[in-house]
This record gives C-alpha cells, sequence and structure tokens, in this order.
C-alpha cells in the first residue's frame, strides 16, 4: 500500500493522488506525442527517408500540428450509424490504456516533511488482475465501433478484433502468470522489489532471465498482437478492410483511436518492464536518488518501444491464418508448457526435469498432429 495513506485518508492524501492522476495523465499524453513523432523518424530511417522535418526542429511539432488538424476537421455521423455507441466507443478504447498504466511503478519514493508517497498512481494488492481485466476490457470499443457504424467493412474488422484477442489475451496471461509464480504476489510494487539484487553476483535478478526469457518473448508478441499493432494489425488491414473498425470515423473521434494504439504501445511497454525488466531498478548515485529510478524507467521502455517500432518498420503483415496459427497453435501451448516448467523448477530440480520431458514429449506429439492434418488438408484442395 501506498505509505501516504499510513496515517489515513486525509486531504493530503486526497490532493496527492489528485497531482499523482493528472501528472500521470499529462505525461502519457506528452508521451504519445514524442512515440509518434520517434516511430515516424525511425522508420524513415530505416527505409533511408528524411521524415517529419518542418513543424518544429527535426519535426518534433509535426504530432502537434496533426492533432490540431484533427480537433478542426468535421466530425462526421454516417446515417446508419447507432448515434450514442458510435460517439461512446472511441473512449471505450482510450480509458482502458491510461488505466492500465496507473498501476505501473515509475519510480521509487518521494519525500516530502512528513509524508512518503510511490511514484505510482495506485499501488492495488490486485494490480496483475487489474491490467488483465483492464486489456480484455479495451476491446469493446474497437467491436462497438465496428458494429455502430452501420458498414461492413467495419463490422468485419471489429469481428476480427474480437477473434485476435481472445486467442493472444489466453497466451498474454499465461506469460504474466510465470511471474506471479516466481514473485508470489500480484501487486506490481512487490514484483518489481523482488528483482531487486544480481544472480551470480553479476546477473541481474530480473524475471527475464529467472523465467528464461520464453515468457518474456511470448508477453512481447502477444502484446504486439493485441494492440492491433504491424505485424499484427489485421483489424485494420487497409488491402481487404479498407480503415478496419474506424473506417467511418474522422476528426476528434478517429484521433482518441489513433491515441488508443499509441497510449497502449506505451503502456505495454511499461508493463513489460515492470514485469520482466526489474522497472525503475538500477545503479545510482547519491544525488539525487529519487530521479535514478524514473531515468532506468524511461530507457528501458525506451529500448523496447524501439523494439515495436522495428518490427513495424521490417516485418510483413501476416494472413489472417497466419495470425491466428501463431497463437492457438503455437504461443498459447508454448507459455501453457512454460508454466509448468517454471512451477515444477520451484518445487525441485528432479521434478523439474521430469516436467521438461513430459513438455517435450507432448511438444513432439503437437506438432506431429498438426502435421498430419496439414497434409491431409493440402490433400483436400489439390
Amino acid at each position: 500500500m501506498d505509505p501516504i495513506f499510513a496515517h489515513g485518508i486525509d486531504w493530503v492524501a486526497a490532493l496527492t493522488v489528485v497531482i499523482k492522476v493528472l501528472v500521470a495523465f499529462v505525461v502519457l499524453l506528452v508521451s504519445v506525442l514524442m512515440m509518434i513523432w520517434f516511430e515516424r523518424k525511425v522508420i524513415s530511417d530505416m527505409q533511408n527517408r528524411v521524415g517529419p522535418d518542418r513543424a518544429g526542429p527535426w519535426g518534433i511539432l509535426q504530432s502537434v500540428a496533426d492533432g490540431v488538424k484533427l480537433f478542426f476537421k468535421e466530425d462526421l455521423l454516417p446515417d446508419r450509424a447507432d448515434r450514442r455507441i458510435f460517439r461512446l466507443a472511441p473512449y471505450l478504447s482510450a480509458v482502458p490504456a491510461f488505466l492500465a498504466f496507473a498501476v505501473v511503478p515509475i519510480g521509487g519514493y518521494i519525500h516530502f516533511k512528513t509524508r512518503t508517497t510511490e511514484l505510482q498512481v495506485a499501488d492495488l494488492p490486485v494490480g496483475i488482475l487489474f491490467l488483465l481485466a483492464v486489456s480484455a476490457i479495451a476491446v469493446y470499443g474497437v467491436m462497438l465501433a465496428g458494429w455502430s457504424s452501420g458498414s461492413k467493412y467495419p463490422l468485419l474488422g471489429s469481428v476480427r478484433a474480437s477473434a485476435q484477442m481472445v486467442s493472444y489475451e489466453a497466451a498474454l496471461s499465461l506469460s504474466i502468470a510465470a511471474v506471479v509464480l516466481l514473485t508470489g504476489s500480484l501487486s506490481t510494487r512487490d514484483i518489481v522489489n523482488a528483482q531487486n539484487g544480481v544472480i551470480h553476483g553479476w546477473i541481474p535478478n530480473y524475471n527475464i532471465f529467472r523465467t528464461g526469457f520464453v515468457p518474456f518473448i511470448v508477453f512481447l508478441l502477444a502484446s504486439t498482437a493485441e494492440m492491433n499493432r504491424p505485424p499484427f494489425d489485421l483489424v485494420e488491414a487497409e488491402q481487404e478492410l479498407v480503415g478496419g473498425f474506424h473506417t467511418e470515423y474522422s476528426s476528434i473521434r478517429f484521433a482518441l483511436f489513433f491515441l488508443a494504439e499509441f497510449m497502449s504501445t506505451i503502456t505495454m511497454s511499461a508493463i513489460a518492464v515492470t514485469l520482466f525488466l526489474g522497472g525503475p531498478d538500477g545503479p545510482g548515485f547519491h544525488f539525487l536518488r529519487w530521479l535514478w529510478p524514473i531515468l532506468w524507467f524511461a530507457g528501458k521502455t525506451i529500448v523496447l518501444l524501439f523494439v515495436q517500432v522495428w518490427l513495424r518498420g521490417t516485418l510483413p503483415r501476416l494472413r489472417y491464418d497466419q495470425l491466428m496459427g501463431l497463437g492457438w497453435k503455437f504461443l498459447i501451448p508454448l507459455s501453457l508448457g512454460w508454466l509448468l516448467v517454471v512451477g515444477a523448477m520451484r518445487v525441485s530440480i528432479g521434478w523439474g526435469l521430469v516436467v521438461v520431458a513430459f513438455v517435450l514429449a507432448f511438444a513432439g506429439l503437437l506438432v506431429r498432429s498438426m502435421t498430419i492434418s496439414g497434409s491431409r488438408v493440402g490433400e483436400v484442395f489439390n
């Protein structure tokens, strides 16, 4: 629990919470603007282009200019749309991304006078369950946006979104379960504190090493698919669905969907840092001790954001059958098998080796069954 509530809920605690909420909201909005610029510049460098360079130094104000332009565009409302749901859907996409960021610890503690508070909006004892619930709710915005538009292309995009979320939410949850199993707590602050120290004198005690890298890779792929980012952006595939679920949206409502996508990218990267990379943990100095954890957290998050941009700029979009097959046939069995191995290793090395042998045998049978199934399907079509 946040130490600010040690003396109960008084006006100081309430004011502190309000200030943290406002600061987190402003920082997240500014981060979205910087992320849009960062993605454009990095992809332009990868493709040997200049990228934004007109609005502000190095084009850094281009995102602000785009936001102002979208704000003053005409807000269209299709005749066949469900008016209330059509207007509500963008907010259902944007709000969950901010709510998920609320339980992410971005630093240590700040002391002022006789009070101490965490650099975290809310330290919930069930923070992981809150994250999973909020990430599952986000799909409702996409689903309702496509359904309420009164057009077939947005509807197809929204149906794809729901199927894609169900496929990758299971793998995402199983990768997080491995971290919870090692930590023994659902609190994000406890998960960060459990990663303090080193292993064998020099290896950081991060969960990415303790879980054997696999849950981190599964989390990275599943979160990318759940956010509908390339190469998993089949929800808004312009070659097939014009613009997907937001085809009929314009002006500020389209901007909210745009905001939600990039805000989710930042939030999920921050969550990955919290779960697997120690959060704000890192070496510091004796001066400005409260600042160094924030810088470490920001640096790790920027590295993962670069990985997201790298994936977008290099990998082609998957087919829809490949997208669903990756989730159901590979990521879910892999994350489930690895969770069993991690749990067995927590009991003893002997049990761990037994479970490893069982998982390998099951994986062989699974690969064999998929190979036979694929060959029979090929025979039918040939």
